[in-house]
């Protein structure tokens, strides 16, 4: 048996921390004294301990570090948990690369304007708008969500809608000069951004955007189209990313057209559910013992070990937003958001909000 302070010699974990993971019920001692309250462990607990002392150094939250020790026994899992980490770190890091570089021209304004100028794939752009334009937002009391993010990266721009019950994301592979930013555009210069991609078909392959502190401007061939940005700090999009996109419970292939089929089909299955004084159509998703989906019905409840519930208009939008023949939904229950994937392409999907059953 080991001390509390020699085990925490030996994994590198404070004895403050040994409490704290005690009190957690993530590091449990084999033995308690019941007079003293000193805390003994085995040996075999060195090596989780390590374990946890290593996932609290990059940061891993309390949850994540229990799970990494219920399941350090299947490295497959372990190793999905990791690159979940990793990529929440990233997408951090380049968030916090990005507002410091907002404030570095609050502190010292440039003496010229920065201007960012992209290189894109026409083609590639008129899809990421297809993927992206249904999930923009309507309500006129949040102006905010009333356009498409423009987030610009190192290598690509990635493009956000959302209306609060449903985000679309797709990325689009850039050649970039100048610095990342990220600039809303508003909706009605979406449409025209998107009409302008259609009449260079057949004229060039290539769309260029520049990106100016006051205005926008998207050329194709010798025509252009000018946005004045939204003036609005758009929500933090990558927080739910990071709930919806790390390692779901299930994935399911989808052919597009079929699910499509049965959510229209004379008598599809659906609910009736109030939201804001307004009813709308649910349907049901469930998956069966072999993992097989099915728009659900009353009577079939069940039958099926999962469901969810979602909005049946956000469902087909969703579904017919860009060219998508197959989609992989991703699900972890009932309460959780449902994603829809291209397998080919992992920086595009929708996100959408589930509704109580």
């Amino acid at each position: 048996m080991r001390s509390i302070g020699e085990l925490a010699r030996a994994s590198g974990l404070t004895v403050s921390a040994l409490r704290f993971y005690d009190r957690s019920g993530v590091l449990v001692p084999a033995f308690v004294d019941p007079v003293t309250g000193y805390r003994w462990y085995t040996d075999e607990q060195v090596a989780p301990a390590r374990l946890v002392a290593g996932l609290r150094r990059v940061g891993m939250p309390l949850a994540g570090i229990a799970e990494a020790l219920r399941d350090r026994h299947r490295p497959a899992a372990v190793h999905r948990l990791l690159d979940a980490h990793l990529r929440r770190l990233e997408d951090g890091l380049a968030d916090a690369r990005r507002e410091l570089s907002r404030i570095r021209t609050l502190i010292e304004p440039e003496e010229f304007p920065v201007t960012t100028r992209l290189v894109l794939s026409r083609v590639d752009l008129a899809a990421a708008v297809d993927a992206v334009r249904f999930a923009v937002g309507t309500d006129p009391e949040l102006p905010v969500l009333a356009g498409v993010l423009l987030d610009v990266e190192p290598d690509g721009v990635r493009l956000v809608a959302t209306d609060r019950h449903r985000l679309a994301v797709a990325r689009v592979v850039a050649r970039i000069d100048g610095p990342a930013l990220r600039v809303l555009l508003p909706v009605d210069a979406v449409d025209a951004l998107r009409a302008l991609l259609d009449t260079g078909v057949g004229i060039t392959p290539e769309a260029h955007l520049t990106v100016l502190p006051e205005r926008v401007e998207v050329a194709v061939a010798d025509r252009m189209v000018t946005a004045v940005p939204l003036p609005y700090d758009y929500p933090d999009y990558r927080r739910l990313l990071h709930g919806a996109t790390g390692s779901p419970t299930y994935r399911v292939p989808v052919d597009v057209a079929a699910l499509r089929g049965a959510l229209t089909a004379a008598g599809a299955p659906v609910l009736i559910r109030e939201y804001a004084g307004t009813p709308h159509e649910v349907t049901v998703l469930g998956l069966d013992e072999r993992g097989t989906l099915h728009v659900v019905g009353p009577d079939e409840a069940a039958a099926h070990a999962v469901r969810i519930g979602v909005n049946r208009e956000y469902l087909l939008d969703a579904l017919g937003a860009g060219d998508r023949g197959q989609l992989v939904l991703e699900l972890d229950g009932p309460i959780a958001p449902l994603a829809l994937r291209r397998p080919d392409d992992a920086d595009a999907f929708s996100i959408l909000m589930p509704v109580r059953l």
